[in-house]
């Protein structure tokens, strides 16, 4: 379906028993994210705030809430899309099959973006920031933010929309030293297009021109947050996915989406940054305050009637989880087409997405060895790394599976393949001193921190152990040993004071168990946490834990360590220091009187009773 606007689609996904409206007034400053995290828990449905105090706007979130809600927003056009990412990968395709694939020719056509013929935004009126509502999502928030934002870039050298870049960066509209009203702050992070552009405005000297986007039909939105095939802009691909093509035009300037309901312009000088955050962000925790690009403002438009999107990002799943299932559904094996002898990739949402990717290869390169072990795998491991947003990660965890039958869907399934078959002394493979993702604070400093693969692959060499062997029972130091998943114990220790005092507890550990690794045979990973009963009460918990809170360089231990020619192994268990450290962030948490102010929406006589 075509929706010319956000409302068209809001109206469909009522009509469909998929959006409630809440006439109720509801405060943007915590208490709007609030009620929109306890419905999206509930798997409940899209809303739409229509009274929101301080704003004669309206408001919109949990719009793609579920998959099957996305799904159902772009029914007509999914396959269509599908289609056409798959003749990029393989054209071949469309001359074999043209009848099959005429309709995605079709479809192409609407990829093209149309230039409206008005000169000036005339549809909107002039409104000031001030008049957006002012969403302030979790406590320590440094102020109020955009978090459906499409912000729209153009390359100073190669001028257009059909060589700009649109992508989704969070928007700070107040707080912290911005002047209100007349400055905002601009957070990107690594592997961003607008970096470029950028990069050669300030080589020039001049100012780089922004417009931000927001609302307009859904396909702009899910185009900005696209990690696009090397080729496709996110401008044509929004016109294909919305089956409506891409209106725009321009004033003083910048380019303005004729179809958004708010449009902000501004302009970013060299060199010209303020303190940004902090911000509770989709780690689960908060990204601090750290000086990012400020965007000066220009004009801020808004259309009649107009309704201001927004979504909560927190501790996954969140909204965004659908996003990226949407993205998969979408792209298929457009990954894989670029990356020869891969056949899976996931990158785990329970993990914060970027710390942790599992991946599934091809072994073709030695059919004539006797022995299997990681060969090809490890050539994909470093062309995955070196791919897009994939190069964020921190832990890649690849095999390959002779049979077809593994999937890195079955993330228990998958970690006991690998732990049954990785050899401790061969199949740990660290990068040091390298970028990691902005909102990761395991590292050592802002984007920076360490990268280690797990390539393994082969037959057989452990079993995994379903029960905690005894030596674990009675260590000193550390206590409460509880099973995950069957080869991985969470071990709990006191809190974690420096990386010096942790020398020594893991030399003592190592102490402890360097007599019973044959015991140990079958634990071939330990987590040291600050809450082992945490941890082991669900994979969710352990993903989340042990990922986001641990640096490979720094955190990664062993029983029985050893180097050989600058390669680090170890004879017994794995260990994984997943304790809070000193310099971590804090994870983000809902105050409770908020959420107690939210109980009058969902008892008797409120707009959400019954929901939940």
């Amino acid at each position: 379906m075509a929706y010319k606007s956000l409302e068209a689609c809001l109206t469909d996904l009522e009509k469909n028993g998929q959006l409630i409206r809440i006439p109720e007034p509801v405060d943007p400053r915590l208490e709007m994210a609030a009620i929109h995290l306890r419905v999206h828990e509930a798997g409940g449905p899209a809303l739409l705030f229509e009274n929101v105090t301080g704003s004669r706007f309206r408001a919109a979130s949990n719009i793609f809430g579920t998959l099957e809600r996305s799904k159902f927003i772009f029914r007509d056009t999914l396959h269509i899309v599908q289609q056409l990412i798959e003749l990029k990968n393989d054209p071949v395709k469309a001359i074999k099959h043209p009848v099959k694939n005429f309709k995605a020719g079709l479809a192409a056509i609407k990829a093209l973006p149309l230039k409206n013929p008005v000169s000036r935004p005339a549809l909107f009126e002039q409104i000031q920031i001030q008049d957006i509502p002012q969403i302030q999502h979790w406590p320590m928030d440094g102020g109020a933010f955009v978090t459906l934002p499409q912000v729209y870039t153009e390359d100073i050298d190669t001028p257009g929309i059909m060589h700009a870049n649109l992508g989704m960066y969070r928007i700070q509209l107040s707080g912290n030293e911005y002047e209100f009203n007349k400055e905002i702050g601009l957070h990107y992070q690594l592997h961003r297009g607008i970096g470029v552009h950028q990069t050669r405005a300030n080589k020039k000297g001049l100012p780089l021109k922004i417009s931000v986007f927001a609302g307009g039909p859904p396909s702009h939105s899910v185009s900005a947050v696209m990690p696009l095939p090397e080729g496709i802009s996110e401008i044509t691909f929004a016109g294909v996915l919305g089956n409506r093509r891409f209106r725009y035009t321009y004033a003083d300037g910048y380019c303005i989406s004729t179809d958004a309901d708010f449009v902000i312009t501004g302009e970013v000088y060299p060199g010209e940054n303020k303190p940004e955050g902090p911000f509770g962000d989709h780690l689960g925790y908060y990204s601090l305050k750290h000086d990012f690009p400020l965007m000066r403002v220009h004009k801020v438009y808004a259309k009649k009637n107009a309704i201001w999107p927004f979504t909560i990002v927190g501790r996954p799943p969140q909204e965004d989880t659908s996003f990226g299932q949407l993205i998969h559904e979408i792209t298929g094996s457009a990954i894989q087409s670029e990356i020869p002898g891969l056949k899976e990739v996931h990158a785990v949402d329970a993990a914060g997405v970027h710390p942790l990717l599992l991946a599934i290869g091809s072994e073709r390169y030695t059919p004539y060895a006797p022995a299997k072990q990681p060969s090809e795998i490890l050539t994909i491991a470093n062309h995955i790394l070196g791919t897009g947003q994939l190069s964020l990660a921190k832990f890649l965890f690849i095999t390959a599976d002779d049979t077809n039958k593994l999937s890195t869907a079955d993330i228990g399934a998958f970690f006991q393949y690998i732990l049954q078959r990785i050899d401790l002394k061969r199949d740990i493979h660290f990068y040091t001193n390298t970028t990691i993702d902005t909102l990761d604070y395991s590292g050592t400093s802002l984007n920076s921190g360490s990268k280690v693969v797990f390539a393994a692959y082969g037959e057989t060499v452990r079993e995994l152990a379903t029960t905690i062997p005894a030596c674990l029972q009675v260590l000193q130091g550390f206590e409460n040993p509880q099973l995950v998943i069957p080869g991985i114990v969470a071990i709990q220790a006191k809190a974690f004071d420096t990386y010096d005092t942790a020398k020594n507890e893991f030399a003592g550990l190592d102490e402890q168990l360097s007599n019973s690794i044959r015991a140990l045979s079958s634990i071939p990973l330990l987590i040291i946490c600050d809450n082992a009963d945490f941890v082991s009460e669900n994979l969710r918990n352990f993903l989340w834990v042990t990922f986001t809170r641990s640096n490979p360089s720094h955190d990664i231990h062993g029983i029985g360590t050893f180097y050989e020619n600058k390669h680090w192994g170890c004879a017994g268990p794995l260990i994984f220091d997943a304790r809070i450290k000193p310099h971590h962030a804090p994870p983000v948490e809902m105050d409770a009187a908020t959420i107690k102010k939210t109980d009058r929406l969902f008892e008797k006589g409120g707009s959400l009773y019954g929901l939940l």
